[in-house]
């Protein structure tokens, strides 16, 4: 890639408990607040209890980091070393229907989310293979990658029916991914690093 990554991380070699990674794309600021727009209709117009995801935690993941697999040397190193060699062309994503996924969290509560199209699931899931290769690369091995469904999570409610239905376009140009810090409990996540996709030229 032609500009050099931003990248902070700290010197531990190891995540320490309570901490997780992921590589993301981010939504820009006109699609955040449609995003958030669309959540606030929905609670309203299914009467949900729900606990809204901050605007600034809106993201689709794109990768988890993989397991040590002949890692030879420290974590942070290595996802530097990854993200570095990523070549994808920035592409255009939709997202176009809801849904509450099936699966609960310890505390009851439904994700509620906001799924790509058809055309978006195929170019992500090829920046998430690319990923995932890199990774493989430098020793860390990321298993399930083809089942993908990009989305974004929107609200977690209780007691929710299951919901699946359309919605208006919401769409924005990917033009770099991202690796994220999440602490569990606090909702808190840390951009660490950034890196731009090719020009489509």
């Amino acid at each position: 890639m032609d500009s050099q990554a931003e990248f902070k991380l700290s010197p531990s070699r190891r995540l320490l408990d309570g901490v997780n990674m992921f590589f993301a794309i981010l939504p820009d600021k006109e699609a955040k607040a449609e995003i958030i727009r669309i959540g606030e209709r929905f609670v309203k117009s299914h009467r949900l209890g729900a606990s809204s995801v901050d605007i600034d935690r809106l993201h689709i993941t794109l990768s988890p980091i993989g397991k040590p697999d002949r890692l030879r040397q420290p974590l942070e190193g290595a996802l530097l070393a990854a993200a570095e060699e990523v070549r994808v062309k920035e592409f255009k994503i939709t997202l176009d229907s809801a849904m509450r996924f099936s699966s609960a969290g310890k505390d009851g509560r439904f994700p509620f989310v906001l799924c790509a199209d058809t055309l978006t699931t195929e170019v992500t899931l090829k920046l998430r293979k690319a990923l995932a290769d890199a990774q493989y690369a430098q020793g860390l091995h990321v298993a399930g990658v083809s089942s993908y469904l990009p989305h974004v999570t929107l609200l977690y409610a209780q007691g929710v029916e299951a919901i699946e239905q359309p919605i208006p376009p919401i769409s924005w140009m990917a033009r770099e991914f991202v690796l994220i810090r999440s602490f569990f409990g606090q909702s808190k996540h840390e951009v660490m690093g950034r890196w731009p996709l090719g020009s489509g030229d």
